[in-house]
């Protein structure tokens, strides 16, 4: 079987890729890292940070090869909206909903797959009700705690993936590590770090930091727990992929159909 996963940005990614040696590869006209974890073929694409690029990285790949992908998930971290959720713990959405406008309003919030979040909870993660997909960084506390009122974690990237997902019939599942708490402001102004590729500029990151010294800190520790979250997230992803990949091979042989 072959399975998509989605990541914004390569820090996100890095523990599993170490961890599991993926390579470049295609799937269609898409670029990708590839490798093969259990009896799955996964995909992996860096869609950049936005909703904006999530959609157009999800739909090259997709469109590319829509006929093969039995599964997506939409993956990386988050910050907590909510008390309950600390450092590293992995979540699963039900649901996600955007703040971006819609053609089509009826499509807000989407579902993840039902079967994919029951095996997700078979493999330990958390399942909450909802994921909100932010157009911009949330970083200040206050507005983490506004958007609690109604959403477990905010991220910016899972309601565009899983939007592409459903246009091409594919099952999607929104998983993400807690990157920062509810209670924590972030310690720059996030939005102005990125390129318009969605990409973490080095000199806008150096601009921000000589324009506000004293958050140096603040940037280690959450660099720190950045990582941590990211390693939880390679764990978990990594069992997760391996048992749905145990449960589609075990299925086939039973059945006596043939892999895609």
């Amino acid at each position: 079987m072959k399975i998509l996963v989605t990541f914004a940005l390569e820090n996100e990614f890095a523990p599993w890729h170490a961890m599991r040696k993926f390579r470049p590869g295609k799937w269609g006209e898409a670029d990708i890292y590839r490798a093969e974890v259990g009896f799955a073929e996964v995909g992996v694409i860096l869609t950049g940070a936005g909703p904006k690029q999530a959609h157009l990285a999800a739909a090259k790949v997709l469109g590319s090869d829509p006929d093969s992908i039995n599964l997506c998930v939409s993956s990386g971290l988050a910050g907590a909206l909510k008390s309950d959720y600390q450092i590293g713990q992995v979540l699963a959405a039900r649901s996600v909903c955007t703040e971006a406008e819609l053609t089509e309003p009826s499509n807000n919030p989407l579902e993840s797959s039902a079967p994919l979040l029951s095996f997700a909870a078979e493999c330990g993660v958390t399942v909450v009700e909802r994921f909100y997909s932010a157009v911009r960084v949330v970083g200040k506390s206050e507005e983490k705690r506004h958007l609690g009122e109604h959403s477990d974690a905010v991220e910016m990237e899972s309601f565009e993936i899983l939007l592409e997902s459903a246009a091409y019939g594919i099952p999607a599942v929104a998983i993400r590590a807690i990157s920062d708490t509810v209670d924590e402001d972030l310690p720059l102004d996030m939005n102005r770090i990125f390129t318009d590729e969605g990409q973490v500029s080095i000199p806008r990151v150096l601009g921000q930091v000589a324009m506000h010294p004293t958050s140096v800190p603040d940037l280690v520790r959450l660099g720190q727990n950045s990582k941590a979250a990211a390693e939880s997230l390679a764990r978990f992803l990594d069992k997760f992929v391996a048992s749905i990949s145990e449960r589609f091979q075990t299925l086939e042989r039973r059945s006596g159909v043939a892999a895609p």
